[in-house]
Parts: C-alpha cells; sequence; structure tokens
C-alpha cells in the first residue's frame, strides 16, 4: 500500500533543505571566507586585495605563535594522555559492576555537562591562592603551604591541564564504559576457565579490543585540545603573560583585539589544516574498512 510518505519522496529532502543550506553557508562558507581573508591585505577590516602568504610568512616569524604552539604542545600531550588514561581507569572500575554504578557514572560525567566557561571560573577560585585551595590549607594550620600555580608563568599551563582533564575524563569513561560493555562476554569466561587473572584478561584481550574505541576518543579529545580556547580564557585570560597562551587564544586576540583579521584569520586556518590532518585519515581508514 502506498503511503502518503512514499507517493511524496521529495518531502523529506525538502524539510532538510533549509537546514542543509544554513549548514553549508555558516559553516563551509564562513570557512572559506576565511581562508580567503588569511590570503587578503586585510588588517583592521577585511580588506578582499590578494596578498598572497604575506601573512603567514608574518605568522611563522611571530614569536608569539611559536610560544602557543608549545603550550599547545605541553597541554594537548597532558591532556588527552591524562583525559584518556583517567577515563579507561574509571571505566574499568565501573565495569566490576560495583555498587550504586548509576550514581557513580552521573558523578563522573557531570562535569561534561557544564560549559566550559563555568569550569574555567570554578577551578580559578580552587586554584586562586587567596581564595581556594592555598587559604584552605592556611586555615587549616598549614602557614607553608603553597599552591601558586594559577599565577606561576612556569606551572600555570598545568592548571588548565588539571581543569581540561576535569571536564572531559568521565565523557571518556562513557566511551570506554560502553566499549567494554560491547565485549562478548564469552571472552571473558574463556579466559577465566584458562585460568587468567583478572588484571590480565584487561591487558591482554579486553582493552586491546578497544582500539576503534580508542581511535574514536582519540579525534575527540584531540579536538578538543587543538580549538581550546573558553576555558583558557575563563581559567587564566592566556596568562600571567603568554605563559598560556594557545593558538586559540592567539587568534582571537590578533584578529579582535589587535586589528590584525589577516594574520588571525592565518592562525585559524592553520588551526583547520591540523584538525584536517588527524580527522581526514581517520574518516579515510574507516570508510576503507568499512568497504572491506
Amino acid at each position: 500500500m502506498n503511503t502518503p510518505l512514499a507517493r511524496t519522496p521529495w518531502l523529506p529532502k525538502l524539510v532538510l533543505a533549509p537546514s542543509f543550506a544554513l549548514g553549508l553557508a555558516f559553516i563551509y562558507g564562513l570557512m572559506a571566507w576565511n581562508g580567503y581573508l588569511s590570503f587578503s591585505a586585510s588588517r583592521l577590516l577585511p580588506n578582499y586585495e590578494w596578498a598572497g602568504l604575506v601573512h603567514y610568512q608574518a605568522l611563522w616569524g611571530n614569536e608569539r605563535w611559536w610560544l602557543a604552539l608549545r603550550n599547545l604542545a605541553v597541554f594537548g600531550g597532558l591532556f588527552i594522555g591524562g583525559a584518556m588514561a583517567l577515563g579507561l581507569l574509571m571505566a574499568v572500575l565501573l565495569d566490576q559492576k560495583v555498587r550504586a554504578e548509576g550514581a557513580l557514572r552521573t558523578v563522573f560525567l557531570y562535569p561534561m555537562a557544564l560549559s566550559f566557561i563555568v569550569t574555567g571560573t570554578a577551578w580559578k577560585w580552587i586554584l586562586n591562592p587567596g581564595l581556594g585551595l592555598e587559604k584552605l590549607l592556611h586555615d587549616w594550620g598549614f602557614e607553608s603551604a603553597q599552591f601558586s600555580w594559577l599565577i606561576d608563568p612556569e606551572m600555570a599551563i598545568y592548571c588548565v591541564v588539571i581543569a581540561a582533564i576535569w571536564q572531559s575524563s568521565g565523557f571518556v569513561m562513557a566511551l570506554f564504559l560502553a566499549g567494554l560493555r560491547s565485549i562478548d562476554d564469552s571472552i571473558l569466561k574463556a579466559a577465566q576457565v584458562d585460568g587468567a587473572s583478572l588484571p590480565r584478561i584487561y591487558w591482554r584481550i579486553l582493552i586491546p579490543s578497544l582500539r576503534p574505541v580508542f581511535f574514536s576518543t582519540l579525534m575527540i579529545v584531540a579536538h578538543l585540545a587543538i580549538k581550546s580556547f573558553d576555558l583558557v580564557m575563563a581559567l587564566t585570560s592566556g596568562g600571567p603573560g603568554y605563559a598560556t597562551d594557545l593558538p586559540a587564544t592567539f587568534m582571537y586576540t590578533m584578529a579582535f583585539t589587535r586589528g590584525q583579521i589577516g594574520l588571525g584569520a592565518a592562525s585559524a586556518t592553520m588551526m583547520l589544516a591540523t584538525l584536517a590532518a588527524i580527522v581526514v585519515p581517520y574518516l579515510y581508514s574507516e570508510l576503507r574498512s568499512k568497504k572491506a
């Protein structure tokens, strides 16, 4: 029997067309516009006169950009490694069918429900020497205790790492826990029959089986690391000095406070190229495996 939907196959396309057109314009259209601005003579205002690689030459000759990249290497490495390690550990612990598992999952996932602005503000209070942990230790009688990382240029980047791991590790845990629960129980039972201990089963069998989850999680967390902006702005504003400046904060400063639209567009294009270098090979391998 022909249904009304079957008689109007164009209706779903018509319904989706506006959102598709808007997404195409405001995502890919603005990406293309930003790319063109990076090759233009834009300064304080957009200028569409072609200028070639001038802004890219200025970008790679800018010491602050190199500092932002070094900070990203430190932040990204520690954040990705810490969030994945802590998330995997929590997933393994919850996989033991512990009591109140649902409540614990909610507690671990709760930080991800907060915006990065809220997280940055909360951790700014916690790590503030006059308000947070240091003051609490002093009130408890530990007068010599110091925890002034937030105002120490050498340690401030690690404050951002701590806040980012706290925000994202619960989400990573949910991904790994879903992967563990999808593994056939017969594999676990067979290993137990053979006399393998539980730690050995996880280390040799279950965790290696999570390779697709590892790759997907790595893509998501790396994406969060590269585009980190609001957390840094709320927690440190890129300071003290430029100690926690990242490519995203560099781009914002150049484009919107220094009147260097072309330079900001060039830095944004480099961030996009970095994300593409991570995501495109992964998507290619996934599509290739599905075709095979």
